[in-house]
């Protein structure tokens, strides 16, 4: 014992919270499951704690888990989640996620102090772009329920942490954390549902209105006086749900519509609440003030003639505009807000519209009084949220797969008698093609023609994507993506279907009021994605209608791409992919854009976001990025509103530095260093593509040896699992595949060629110059760390069990435990340190402290499953499978 250095393994003391709120569950453990329970789920936990720990003949004590029955395993297993749900709460609150530099106040001064002039940052920031993109893909586990129970324990912390005892309400705030936890213990974890389309978007829209709205006025307020100025909102929020088509054939154009209509109700009503509580705030009164002309005439048109208010115009005017916002709800959604006005008021034609009446309030405080009213406020933050959110909240994307696109133009160029077989042209054929429909205004759509259902589909979603801009304004759907986009033809084809509703219009520049979007996915897409760009703008109408917009988006997908190459290769892809992107985009003298396609864990881009865009190539990012959150990541990042701050100014300030502060390589360094990285992405794709698609029987051990078909009946999204029928790894999603190698705890797509390709590079001083001085390479190598540390190759043995085929459970399993150890022993080698995150203490903690507990769930949930694949039918083992699998993801965090 006295060899054993443990005081990195005992983190529970080093975080009070996490004690403290532990006691909480055990009480309640206690109290509604019985002393037996407790006594047993103390035993397991103190019985792997001590395994971990180390500690002398530890590994000889039973672990306690034979004695539970199927009742027990449920409620043990949702013991064990709740406390990692707690241990994740305490952590965010103990501010582990944030990062050293990543506020904008840090990348200000870092760039001043770098010899960055105000005026460059405030010029940056006038054409600036920065979007986290929520989408309903499906990792989030967790009921929407047990997030609000958790999120209302944070808030009864946060009165904890003021000294004080009571809540505003009167509550003793230990017993309503008690009677919190409690109600956590007695909530249904699972779904019994699958999600619908409508779900997921109330889902979102939550976290928009009780996080974003509130957050991004105040941050911006902050931003001002770090600035010195008040900047354009260049920070905006995007969605994809609703929108995103792509394998869910449950979004259609009712879907979308539904999901506009919920977004700008949420704005219209945030709106209305702010200018009823500033009526109740601004009582100026004529007689001992100086009001603005302005503000007398607003008043004026505001039709409150009340006597009480004679002499107060500001709120006269506050009521009109209130009135206005009534009947903009009114046109918008069709229902009345909740607080009607009892003035006649016309609806706002725009956002715009909406400001200037705010501004003109604004101006009137502002030269009265020396401006002492002028200090924003609430009123400031009004304002500024209509810039941020406008009428439709978050600018909603479209997106869909290629292959839909050239079937649907297809049956539209038959109907209209243009081309009788549009599949079977080449791509020069079809350009010409596309190029001359794109060159007059005649529509192509027969209205007395029954097309395919298919067809029928796609013309409805952009019939009510040009609906949304006549009712929201253009902002509410800016950008349509495209899946699978590996030519030309498939962004002229989208263009095309603008057209029919006049969302993309002919002429001698012609105008797209949505922008197409190539997605990049695959490893060779990426590779062609510079040769297509070049192509797409060498096209003189499409070269006038980019430079007239000023910009154009390229989205680069990390979850594919991964899957296709593995993790290695596919980080270095979507590096070389940018850089050569941005040569071409220079080339033409077009903006470019990012949008990055990441997932929460690192098999599918997660990790840091600081990190990641701090580490992108330059001129890459020139202040434009849009980035995807989503699942688990949305509630992780965006699940309070402290968190929601940490994060939202992570990805700015990381844009601010990757624009601005470039990471001091030389050319020649840099040169070396891509001729290096070039080698070993080789190495790496060759192994990673051997294992999993050049091993006979690979798909036989990867179904077996996870939990890929209990996974499946998660009810945790709307989207089906797999694009197809197939049983193909190329075919199944992302999603699924690099959840259920984490199950496993094998995270195979996080990790996997990396350790082969670093031990075969001869020069091992190259590759710690790397790590030691390249951004791109440290972002790379911590993920991968991450990844590893969570990883346990003897658990992931347990798993391997679960393979039939002793020969081939024995080969495959033997490739992967040898993979990870020269993964494991090269990143110690080239980073040079001892153990795994000996340089990252605090995500050390972190892990550790999950370690103990994820164990006995791991192995509860392959007994479950060899029962269940064995055919036994008691739904207590299927819930237990699925309930092993919520608790696992929770204590795990970015699995998904």
């Amino acid at each position: 014992m006295a060899d054993i250095d443990t005081a990195h393994l005992t983190p529970i003391s080093q975080n009070p919270d996490i004690r403290y709120l532990g006691r909480i569950l055990g009480d309640v453990i206690r109290a509604y499951g019985g002393e037996k329970l407790f006594r047993q789920t103390e035993y397991i936990r103190s019985a792997s704690v001590d395994r971990h720990r180390g500690v002398a003949g530890a590994d000889e004590i039973d672990t306690g888990l034979e004695a539970l029955n199927l009742d027990d395993t449920l409620s043990f297993v949702r013991g064990f989640m709740l406390f990692s749900m707690l241990a994740n709460l305490a952590e965010d609150r103990q501010g582990v996620a944030q990062e050293t530099g990543a506020t904008v106040a840090e990348a200000v001064a870092r760039l001043r102090e770098h010899g960055v002039s105000d005026t460059a940052i405030g010029d940056l920031l006038d054409q600036s772009l920065i979007v986290p993109v929520l989408t309903a893909h499906p990792t989030e586990v967790r009921r929407k329920s047990m997030i609000d129970h958790k999120n209302r324990v944070a808030d009864l912390m946060k009165l904890r942490d003021a000294g004080l005892d009571e809540t505003p309400s009167g509550d003793r705030i230990d017993e309503a954390l008690h009677r919190q936890i409690a109600l956590l213990w007695q909530t249904r974890p699972l779904r019994r549902e699958r999600l619908f389309v409508a779900d997921e978007v109330e889902n979102a829209r939550a976290y928009m209105q009780d996080v974003f709205l509130p957050v991004l006025p105040m941050l911006y307020a902050r931003w001002e006086r770090v600035l010195g100025h008040r900047p354009p909102a260049f920070l905006r929020l995007g969605s994809w749900i609703g929108g995103d088509r792509d394998g869910n054939p449950f979004v259609t154009a009712d879907a979308l519509r539904h999901a506009l209509g919920r977004q700008a109700e949420t704005a219209l009503v945030h709106y209305l609440d702010g200018v009823h509580a500033l009526g109740q705030d601004l009582s100026i009164a004529t007689g001992l003030s100086q009001t603005p002309q302005a503000v007398l005439d607003l008043a004026e048109k505001s039709g409150d003639n009340a006597p009480s208010r004679a002499d107060e115009p500001y709120r006269r005017a506050l009521a009109g505009i209130y009135a206005r916002l009534c009947a903009t709800h009114v046109a918008l959604t069709g229902k009345q807000p909740p607080r009607p006005s009892v003035l006649a008021g016309e609806p706002y034609a725009s956002p715009g519209d909406l400001r200037r009446d705010l501004v003109v309030l604004a101006n009137g405080l502002a030269d009265n009084g020396a401006g002492l009213l002028a200090s924003g406020g609430a009123l400031g933050r009004l304002i500024r949220a209509v810039e941020i959110f406008g009428f439709h909240l978050a600018t909603l994307d479209l997106r869909q797969n290629s292959d839909v696109h050239e079937r649907v133009v297809g049956e539209l160029l038959k109907v209209a008698g243009v081309c009788d077989d549009y599949a079977a042209l080449d791509e020069a054929a079809r350009i010409a093609l596309l190029r001359a429909e794109l060159g007059h205004a005649r529509l192509l759509i027969n209205r007395w023609h029954e097309y395919g259902e298919e067809t029928v589909k796609e013309l409805a979603i952009v019939e009510a994507a040009a609906q949304a801009h006549a009712l929201y304004g253009p902002q509410a759907i800016t950008a349509y993506n495209i899946s699978k986009a590996e030519s030309v033809s498939d962004m002229l084809e989208v263009n095309l279907l603008l057209k029919e509703a006049g969302l993309f219009r002919p002429g001698p520049v012609p105008q797209a009021a949505i922008m197409a979007v190539p997605l990049f996915e695959t490893i060779g897409d990426l590779e062609n994605a510079p040769q297509i760009m070049r192509a797409y703008f060498a096209l003189p109408e499409i070269a006038a209608l980019v430079k007239a917009r000023g910009y154009q988006e390229v989205m680069v997908g990390y979850s594919d791409s991964n899957k296709d190459g593995g993790y290695l290769t596919s980080t270095w892809s979507l590096n070389h992919a940018s850089r050569a992107l941005a040569k071409v985009f220079a080339e033409t003298g077009i903006a470019m854009q990012l949008f990055h396609g990441r997932g929460g864990a690192v098999g599918r881009g997660g990790g840091s976001s600081f990190a990641a865009i701090r580490a992108q190539p330059k001129g890459t990012v020139q202040g434009r990025i849009r980035i995807t959150e989503q699942g688990e990541v949305i509630a992780a990042k965006y699940g309070t509103v402290e968190s929601a701050e940490l994060n939202l100014e992570a990805i700015t300030s990381a844009a601010l530095i990757a624009t601005l502060d470039h990471d001091g390589l030389s050319e020649a360094d840099e040169a070396r260093f891509a001729a290096a990285m070039d080698m070993i992405s080789r190495d790496a794709f060759r192994a990673y593509r051997e294992l999993v698609y050049g091993t006979e029987g690979f798909n036989q051990f990867f179904r077996a040896a996870t939990p890929i078909s209990e996974i499946a009946d998660l009810k945790i999204g709307s989207r089906p699992a797999s694009r197809s029928k197939s049983q193909r790894i190329e075919d199944l999603r992302a999603i699924p595949w690099v959840f259920s190698w984490a199950q496993a705890r094998i995270m195979l797509p996080g990790w996997y060629g990396v350790g082969q390709a670093l031990g075969g590079f001869a020069d091992k001083a190259l590759l710690a110059d790397m790590a030691q001085g390249w951004p791109f390479f440290q972002a790379l190598l911590g993920n991968m760390e991450m990844v590893l540390a969570k990883s346990d190759m003897t658990i992931a043995r347990h798993y391997a069990g679960l393979v039939p085929d002793e020969a081939l459970r024995e080969s495959v399993f033997g490739e992967i435990r040898s993979g990870w150890q020269a993964a494991h022993d090269n990143l110690l080698s080239v980073t040079g340190q001892s153990r795994l995150l000996a340089n990252n203490p605090a995500l050390d903690t972190s892990i550790r402290l999950r370690l103990p507990y994820i164990e006995p769930l791991n192995l509860l949930q392959i007994e479950l499953i060899k029962r269940h694949r064995a055919g036994e039918a008691d739904e207590r083992i299927s819930e237990g499978i699925q309930l092993s699998i919520n608790a696992i993801a929770t204590a795990l965090r970015n699995s998904g």
